[in-house]
Formats: structure tokens, C-alpha cells, sequence
């Protein structure tokens, strides 16, 4: 008997437990009112007692009962302002970029003045280094009514590819059409290619190479000499590399040549684009002499400051061409623009000068003393006195004998007579 109690009192055990687990759970749902046990049983005895989803649709609590706030409903409410928080956040801080106060403005250019009917033109032909040359020119006279700068330059031009863009035909047409004053010319980085020679093509810098490039260089400049304009050819600057920069020096030294050979002016502007080594440099002082930028990082072009830099390189030969044109205020009279009769372009009237003085033999005016030095006075009677001297100094002439002292000392001599 004791052996049957106890394994009844052993399978027993479990289903109280149960029971006990299962009222727990069950009678709130039988004190709930009907439509809370409704709720409770679409949810399931699995769902409630081992958790699932929750209810679909919120039940309004009954009439006097406080609602109970549970963990999902504080998300809930808690997370429209965590949602409106970050959006207020990206708004104040995008606010100041685009607030006008806070913006950086660029540097003001010069104040382009209207220009004179009459002003000179400067006329720019070249490739894409003369057009950064150009803008440094309207940059600089900017400011100078009597002085109007034409950009005609030709990005990819060059010598070399005449099929491209020929500038021994083109040259003509431009200069009949612009009329220029004074002609500025800055070429030959495009041309390390090869060049046709009688139908064969020719590596850079053979004998072949240079002597026809040679020869369209100087019928280039031979078109401008023939017109009778005055030719200011600017030179190339070095590049960062090395192979590049020893073309560019081997160029410039062929239009030096041609250019100074034909009366113009050739503006060696090396030494401002390399360092104290004489090696590329992008960076450097500017026409004020401020450390800036003067090339772009590619090491070819220029930087506003670099084409600024050219153009002040090439205003001192400008100014001797254009004379009274260049200053704002002889051009705002309309006198400034007006050749003077007698002069030609380019060469300034000769003014007067003291003539040198020579060192070696002065003529003294036709005398024969000294400024300052007395002659002898004249008496009444003929006889000539000698000016009066000052006591010590050298033109005491108290000091020295007169000549009848001379003649009247005895001879003497050491010669032994027999």
C-alpha cells in the first residue's frame, strides 16, 4: 500500500503544478470583461503563456480605471521626438552654410573702366599659355582707358601642327582685322611632336626638326616685321618635367634669336617660375612678392597669380610702346592716346642730356687754370703783380726764390782739376 501512495502521490505532483500554472494564468482572463477575454483568447493559451505577439488594436480602458502605461506604449510615444530630434539637428547645422554671413567672398577683380574709342589695342596670338597671358593683361590695364587688350590666341595651336591651325596663313587676316598697336606672341608648348619634313616625319629636336621649325618661326616674325608692328614675344616657362623643361629652353633660345634679329623684344620669364636651385617650382613669389601658387597641379598651367605674374613681365616693354596711353589719367582726357608728330611706335623721343664729361684731358673752356684759380693783376703802369696768397697754404708764393736768386748762387763741382 505505502508503494502505491507513493507513485500516485509521484504522478500527482506534475498535474497540480500544472493546474496551479494554468489558473494562474486563466483567472485574470475570467475576471476580465467580456471583451478583454475575448482579446486574451484570439491571443492563445501558447501566446500567453510563452510570450508571442502583441494585441493588433489597443482596447480603451474602462470607465474609471487609470490606464496603465507598458514598455511598447512608452516606445512608442518616446519615438516620434527621437525621429523629429535628429531632423531639427541636421537643420541647425546646415543653417550656416547657407547663410550669407557666413560666406567667404572672392577677392574683387579691378574695375574694368570704359575704354577710349581711340585706345591702343594690344593684340595676343599664341596657344593656351597665351591666353593665361591675355587675362594677366586685362588684369593689368584693367584700370587704363587708353588701352584695350584682344585675346585671338589658339589653345592647341603651335608651330608644329599647321594642319591643326596655321599661323603663317592665319597671322595676316588677324593683324589687317585688329590693327594693333602693339602685338604680344607666347607659343611652343604643344610643340614636342613630330614634324613633316618633304613628307617624312621628324622626331623633336633633330637637325631636321630644328632647322624647319626655325624656318617657320622667322616667317612668322617676318610677317610682323613687314607690317611694322611692334613685337613683344614672351617665353615659355619651364614645366615639371624635366624632358618637357629642357624642350621649353631649347624653344626659347630660337625665338630670342629670331625675334632680337628682327628689332623686337624677346621677355625671358624663366627665372620667375624656378627655385634658388633653377628647378620647377609651383609655387613662388607673386608681382608683389608674396608666396603663392603660380602653377596648377597638373604642373603645366597657371594659376590667376602665375598668368598675373607674365603679364607684369611683360608690361615694362609694353609701356615703352604705348607710352602716355598706359596711365588712367592722361587717358581720361583723350590727350594720352595721341602720337606725338615725329615719333614712331615704340621709339621714344630722344630728350636732352648733359653730354658726358671726360676725366682724362677736360678742355677748361678754352683756359689754362683751374676753377677758382687768380691770374696776376695789372697795374697802371704795365707791371703785373702776383695775387695775393694765404700764409701756409701751397699757393704761398712767398716761399718760393725768385729767379734772379737762382742765377746769382755760384756753380759748384766736385771735379778735381791737375
Amino acid at each position: 500500500m505505502a508503494v502505491g501512495k507513493h507513485r500516485t502521490h509521484r504522478f500527482l505532483r506534475p498535474l497540480l503544478v500544472f493546474g496551479l500554472a494554468v489558473a494562474t494564468f486563466l483567472l485574470p482572463a475570467l475576471q476580465a470583461p467580456a471583451p478583454a477575454q475575448e482579446l486574451i483568447r484570439r491571443q492563445g493559451l501558447l501566446d500567453r503563456l510563452f510570450g508571442g505577439p502583441p494585441p493588433r488594436e489597443a482596447l480603451p480602458p474602462a470607465q474609471g480605471e487609470r490606464p496603465r502605461r507598458g514598455i511598447l506604449q512608452r516606445r512608442e510615444r518616446a519615438a516620434p521626438r527621437q525621429e523629429r530630434a535628429p531632423a531639427a539637428r541636421s537643420t541647425r547645422r546646415a543653417a550656416p552654410r547657407s547663410s550669407p554671413a557666413r560666406s567667404v567672398p572672392e577677392p574683387p577683380l579691378p574695375e574694368t573702366v570704359k575704354k577710349d574709342e581711340n585706345a591702343r589695342v594690344v593684340l595676343v596670338v599664341g596657344d593656351f599659355m597665351a591666353g593665361g597671358l591675355a587675362e594677366g593683361l586685362e588684369t593689368a590695364y584693367a584700370e587704363a582707358p587708353g588701352v584695350r587688350v584682344v585675346d585671338r590666341t589658339n589653345g592647341s595651336s603651335g608651330f608644329v601642327r599647321d594642319d591643326f591651325y596655321d599661323w603663317n596663313a592665319e597671322l595676316a587676316p588677324i593683324l589687317e582685322e585688329e590693327k594693333p598697336a602693339a602685338l604680344v606672341v607666347m607659343i611652343g608648348s604643344n610643340d614636342r611632336q613630330q614634324l613633316v619634313v618633304d613628307g617624312r616625319p621628324e622626331r623633336p629636336q633633330t637637325e631636321a626638326w630644328r632647322k624647319e621649325y626655325i624656318s617657320r618661326v622667322e616667317t612668322f616674325v617676318g610677317q610682323i616685321s613687314d607690317a611694322g608692328i611692334p613685337l613683344v614675344w614672351t617665353g615659355v616657362p619651364p614645366f615639371k618635367s624635366q624632358a618637357m623643361s629642357s624642350d621649353m629652353l631649347a624653344f626659347n633660345d630660337i625665338y630670342k634669336n629670331a625675334v632680337e634679329a628682327a628689332g623686337g623684344s624677346f621677355v625671358d620669364i624663366w627665372e620667375g617660375f624656378v627655385d634658388e636651385n633653377g628647378t620647377f617650382t609651383a609655387a613662388g613669389p607673386d608681382m608683389n612678392g608674396q608666396p603663392v601658387r603660380l602653377r596648377a597641379s597638373d604642373g603645366i598651367n597657371l594659376t590667376s597669380a602665375g598668368k598675373r605674374k607674365i603679364a607684369f613681365y611683360v608690361e615694362k616693354p609694353l609701356s615703352k610702346i604705348l607710352g602716355t596711353a598706359v596711365s588712367p589719367e592722361d587717358g581720361k582726357d583723350g590727350v594720352g592716346n595721341d602720337l606725338r608728330p615725329g615719333v614712331a611706335v615704340g621709339n621714344p623721343a630722344d630728350l636732352k642730356r648733359t653730354q658726358p664729361i671726360s676725366l682724362a684731358g677736360p678742355d677748361l673752356d678754352g683756359g689754362a687754370e683751374l676753377l677758382g684759380a687768380a691770374g696776376a693783376i695789372s697795374t697802371a703802369d704795365g707791371k703785373k703783380l702776383k695775387p695775393s696768397s694765404q700764409a701756409g697754404r701751397a699757393d704761398d708764393f712767398s716761399l718760393r726764390q725768385p729767379e734772379t736768386a737762382k742765377s746769382a748762387a755760384p756753380e759748384t763741382t766736385t771735379a778735381i782739376t791737375p
